[in-house]
C-alpha cells in the first residue's frame, strides 16, 4: 500500500468536506489502512506518521479500535486483528467474481504449476479478490485483500487500459510513478503507450517491474456488455522462464492459457447475469 493511500489528508477522488462527510470516520479508516504487509506491527509514532495525524489523534483512534476489537496492542505496538476481515466480508460475499473465478484459477494453477490471481481496480491500486498460490515468489506475501499500485502490475495495466479516456487521463496525471525496480516504467508517455498496446492485444506481460525476479501475464475478465470488470494473471519466476528451452514460446503458451481462462470466467459471469 502506498503512503498516499493511507494519508489522513484529502486524496484524489476523495469526498470534499461537506455536511455529508464525517472526517472522524475517514481518519479512523486511514488508521486501519495504515497497516499492510510491509507494516503489520507499528508504534503509535509510526501510525501517526503514516496517516499524517497527530500522535494524540492517532492514539485516540487506535485505542478506540482496540476497544472495538479491530486492533490489539501490547502497550507499545499495535497490530490489526482478524476481526478487520469482517469489514470486507460483505463486499466480497456480494461479488460473484471470486466464486466464479476460483475454480478456473485452481484448474489453471494445477495445469501450469504456477500461482494465479484475480483482481479489481480500486482507486489507484489493484485489489486481490481471489488467489491460488503454489509458492511464495515475492518478498511480500499476496493474499485476498492485498493491494499493489496498478501502473506496475500486469492486472493493473489490463484494468487501466479499459478506462474511459477522461478517467485514464485523471489517473495518469495524479498517480506518482515510482521506480519500484530498475525496470519499472516511470514515464507517463511510456505508460500510456504501453496501455495502448495492452488494449490492442488484449493481454499484458510484465517483466520484473513490480519486483525483481517476478514476471506475470494477465488478461481481462469482461461482463456480458463487454466491459472489463476484473483481471486474472499467472505469476512466474523470471529465472524459471529464462531456463526454458524457448523462453518466448513458453511465455506465449502461458499467455494463451490465461486468455483462455479469462474467457471462461467472462462466460460464467455473462451466464450468471
Amino acid at each position: 500500500m502506498t503512503d498516499a493511500a493511507v494519508s489522513g489528508g484529502p486524496q484524489a477522488g476523495s469526498p470534499q468536506a461537506s455536511d455529508q462527510y464525517v472526517q472522524s470516520l475517514a481518519r479512523g479508516l486511514s488508521v486501519i489502512r495504515a497497516f499492510d504487509a510491509a507494516n503489520p506491527v507499528m508504534t503509535l509514532s509510526e501510525v501517526a506518521a503514516r496517516t499524517s495525524l497527530t500522535r494524540a489523534t492517532a492514539r485516540r483512534f487506535l485505542h478506540t479500535l482496540v476497544e472495538l476489537g479491530y486492533v490489539r496492542t501490547d502497550g507499545k505496538t499495535f497490530a490489526l486483528t482478524a476481526m478487520v476481515l469482517q469489514l470486507g466480508y460483505s463486499y466480497l460475499s456480494a461479488l460473484s467474481l471470486p466464486q466464479l473465478a476460483q475454480p478456473h484459477l485452481e484448474e489453471l494453477s494445477v495445469k501450469l504449476g504456477e500461482s494465479t490471481s484475480a483482481a479489481v481496480l480500486d482507486g489507484a491500486d489493484i485489489f486481490y479478490v481471489a488467489r491460488v498460490a503454489t509458492r511464495r515468489i515475492m518478498t511480500v506475501g499476496i493474499t485476498v485483500g492485498t493491494r499493489f499500485p496498478a501502473y506496475a502490475t500486469s492486472m493493473g495495466r489490463v484494468l487501466l487500459a479499459d478506462l474511459p479516456g477522461p478517467k485514464l487521463e485523471e489517473y495518469v496525471s495524479s498517480v506518482e510513478l515510482k521506480a519500484l525496480t530498475p525496470r519499472t516504467l516511470t514515464s507517463r508517455a511510456e505508460l500510456l503507450a504501453e496501455l495502448d498496446r495492452v488494449r490492442a492485444q488484449g493481454w499484458c506481460v510484465l517483466d520484473q517491474e513490480l519486483e525483481l525476479g517476478l514476471m506475470s501475464v494477465a488478461a481481462p475478465v469482461r461482463n456480458a456488455a463487454g466491459k472489463v470488470v476484473a483481471a486474472v494473471n499467472v505469476s512466474l519466476q523470471a529465472q524459471n522462464v529464462a531456463a526454458q528451452p524457448d523462453p518466448e514460446a513458453y511465455v506465449d503458451s502461458v499467455r494463451d492459457e490465461i486468455v483462455r481462462t479469462a474467457g471462461l470466467i467472462s462466460a460464467d459471469i455473462a451466464a450468471k447475469h
